[in-house]
């Protein structure tokens, strides 16, 4: 197929507006339904600030409308990538989401050239169409450990910061990247990932930048990110480190038949190496129907993070680099150049033959879900902030709407990052609004949400050891079967509160492939479960997860 027989959503001329006017867009669905009316002050482009702060124990939320998106994103800009800027904000028009991260790798090519070369195209995409909301990212190689997402609010200072925070922070960059127990090198470089997170947190105090904000990516890929550095990275400036992907992107890389025998969905085809924490069991380092083993296994990392009474979210994204079955390949370097002294790659070419890749398009297969009181830049910030997140894959739900109440409460209640305060023995009821899947996803399957799983924890206060990774009287307390319902439905779900401060999240998938958690049937008894090398079908293994709400139990 030649350029110009792409079709719309591929095609660089029809701007994303037009795809929109076409009815591929949710963000046009959500405009035609009235969601982004007179309720949503839109503001201009950036739309007005919402109060990143003030969220209370009282159990009244605001009303929510939900913005898809995906914070890691990868183009020409980075030098392991493929596509055009143009190419993956028309993906994303064509795949229904309202915002989106490019989260290009760090190098001197980068910090030199690329960034301010992508900015420019990013103004000018801003400009030409102001609902799609393009943010511009880093994806930064943290100092003794992974990969972040560092994002900032547009403004006139949002390139600068990413380009100062690379060259002064970079762990690839500075060359510290050693990370092994008991090195040399291991305490500056750790530490020096604590400054950069408290320096970050500095440029939006300071008002450098209106907004700032930093998720750990694929954690579980490599073992290398401890315990004890995501809760580290997360207390130097909990405003600013919200969280990690509970699932990883590259979901296309296990399709049968595709890239090999071995392959692994999210490429997590790694074992223990000397820089990983010697904690993490050899079984960390797959997915779980997907998704990273530190959020999948319950009564895990993550949920030892939220037992501590902290919020700490998860997301999912595409990380598009190459995306599967694709006919593109890179393009060749004119004499003389190349990454370094450019900052870019040669436009793609198209070669009618599908080339190697793991990935699907932004929007395609993973979703993350943020709850907003408007459309605009810091109120998808704000959203991610507060926790108002919830991420589907293979676009298993339209829709998801979590409260919890006090039994008999005529008010809102508390949702997703929320906080409850009450007093023992006093009963709430946890509201569980779906919305199911009502027309076929991009694979042509009409998803069928098969249960409903709640899983409670015990909040116990800070952990004496930073690096635990278990939270032993966390469990699923509840699976609801909701094979066949179709349209909107609510779950109401009774609590009562005992002694402890807790946390309650939700979970569920298609039903196709689960199996005893990985801390045994008493604490998951259908949870999901690794795939065989080499026969990992992402559509065939769908899951949502929320984050928590939650119970401060006082007097």
């Amino acid at each position: 197929m030649t350029e110009q027989q792409l079709p719309a959503w591929a095609d660089p001329s029809v701007p994303p507006a037009v795809l929109d006017a076409q009815g591929v867009s949710r963000r046009g669905l959500l405009r035609r339904a009235g969601l982004f009316g007179a309720a949503f002050a839109l503001g201009g482009a950036a739309g007005p600030a919402v109060a990143a702060t003030g969220r209370g124990h009282g159990g009244e939320d605001p009303r929510l409308a939900y913005l898809v998106g995906d914070h890691h994103v990868h183009s020409v800009y980075s030098h392991d990538a493929k596509y055009t800027f143009s190419q993956q904000a028309r993906a994303a028009a064509r795949y229904g989401l309202d915002w989106m991260v490019f989260n290009e790798h760090s190098n001197f090519g980068h910090a030199s050239y690329g960034a301010a070369l992508e900015h420019k195209e990013i103004l000018r995409a801003r400009a030409a169409n102001p609902r799609q909301l393009i943010f511009q990212g880093l994806e930064w190689y943290i100092p003794a450990a992974e990969h972040c997402t560092v994002f900032a609010a547009p403004g006139p200072h949002e390139v600068d910061l990413l380009t100062r925070f690379e060259l002064a922070y970079d762990g690839k960059l500075l060359g510290y990247t050693e990370g092994a127990a008991g090195a040399a090198d291991t305490a500056r470089n750790e530490a020096h990932a604590v400054k950069a997170v408290k320096w970050l947190a500095e440029q939006r105090r300071s008002g450098y930048v209106d907004d700032v904000l930093v998720l750990a990516n694929h954690p579980l890929r490599l073992g290398i990110d401890s315990p004890h550095e995501l809760r580290a990275w997360r207390d130097a400036a909990p405003e600013i480190m919200i969280g990690m992907e509970g699932a990883p992107g590259a979901q296309g890389a296990a399709i049968p038949g595709w890239r090999g025998a071995t392959s692994i969905r999210g490429e997590y085809e790694n074992k223990p190496s000397a820089q990983s924490w010697a904690g993490y069991p050899a079984d960390a380092y797959v997915t779980y129907g997907g998704f990273d083993w530190a959020t999948a296994t319950v009564g895990g990392l993550w949920d030892s993070m939220l037992a501590e009474g902290r919020l700490f979210s998860v997301t999912t994204n595409s990380d598009n680099h190459r995306t599967v079955f694709d006919t593109w390949k890179n393009g060749d370097w004119p004499a003389g150049q190349n990454f370094d002294n450019t900052g870019r790659l040669p436009d793609p070419v198209n070669t009618d033959t599908p080339q190697a890749g793991s990935d699907f398009w932004p929007g395609q297969f993973s979703r993350t879900h943020v709850g907003v009181t408007r459309y605009g830049y810091r109120a998808v910030m704000t959203g991610l902030r507060e926790g108002r997140v919830w991420l589907d894959h293979g676009h298993l739900l339209d829709g998801l709407e979590v409260r919890l109440r006090r039994e008999h409460s005529n008010g809102r209640g508390v949702t997703l990052g929320g906080r409850l305060r009450v007093r023992k023995g006093e009963k709430l009821t946890l509201e569980i609004t779906v919305t199911t899947a009502s027309r076929p996803n991009p694979q042509g399957v009409l998803p069928q949400l098969a249960h409903v799983d709640v899983i409670r924890g015990a909040v116990r206060g800070a952990v004496s050891d930073r690096d635990t990774w278990r939270a032993p009287d966390t469990k699923v307390v509840r699976t609801t079967d909701v094979s066949g319902r179709k349209g909107t439905y609510t779950l109401r779900v009774p609590v009562t509160v005992g002694d402890e401060s807790c946390y309650l999240r939700l979970r569920g998938s298609d039903g196709n492939r689960n199996g005893t958690g990985y801390l045994g049937a008493s604490v998951d008894p259908h949870g999901p479960i690794p795939h065989e090398p080499g026969n990992g079908d992402p559509w065939a293994d769908t899951w949502f997860y929320a984050n928590p709400i939650f119970v401060d139990v006082v007097g």
